[in-house]
C-alpha cells in the first residue's frame, strides 16, 4: 500500500499494525548499532588495557573505540532520519471524539 497517497482515516487495522512493527523495527536496528558500538568499544578498550606496551595494538584500540563511536552517530542520524519519514508519511489519524468536539456548537439550551 502506498501510504503516501492514503489519507490517515482510510487506513485499516492491518495498516495501523504494519505501521507500529515498523516503529518497533526502527528502534530495534538503532539498538542493534549500539550494540554493535558497545562491542566495538569493548575490544577497543581491551587492547588498550591488555597491551598497553605495545603500540601497535594501542593505536589499534584507539581505532576501535572510534570506530564504536562513528556506528552510534550513524544508527543515531539514520534513526532519527528515519523517524522522521515515517512520521512526514503516517501521520497519526485523529480521533473521531476530537473530530466531531470540533464541530459542535455548544448550545445555551439546558
Amino acid at each position: 500500500m502506498n501510504y503516501a497517497k492514503t489519507r490517515p482515516e482510510e487506513l485499516i487495522l492491518r495498516d495501523l499494525l504494519a505501521r507500529d512493527r515498523t516503529v518497533l523495527a526502527n528502534e530495534r536496528t538503532l539498538l542493534a548499532y549500539i550494540r554493535t558500538a558497545f562491542g566495538f568499544a569493548a575490544g577497543g578498550v581491551t587492547l588498550i588495557k591488555l597491551f598497553a606496551e605495545e603500540p601497535l595494538s594501542m593505536w589499534m584500540g584507539v581505532l576501535l573505540l572510534i570506530v564504536g563511536l562513528v556506528v552510534v552517530v550513524i544508527g543515531s542520524i539514520r534513526f532519527w532520519v528515519v523517524a522522521a519519514r515515517m512520521n512526514l508519511i503516517l501521520q497519526e489519524p485523529p480521533s473521531a471524539q476530537d473530530a466531531s468536539s470540533s464541530s459542535e456548537v455548544p448550545s445555551s439550551r439546558q
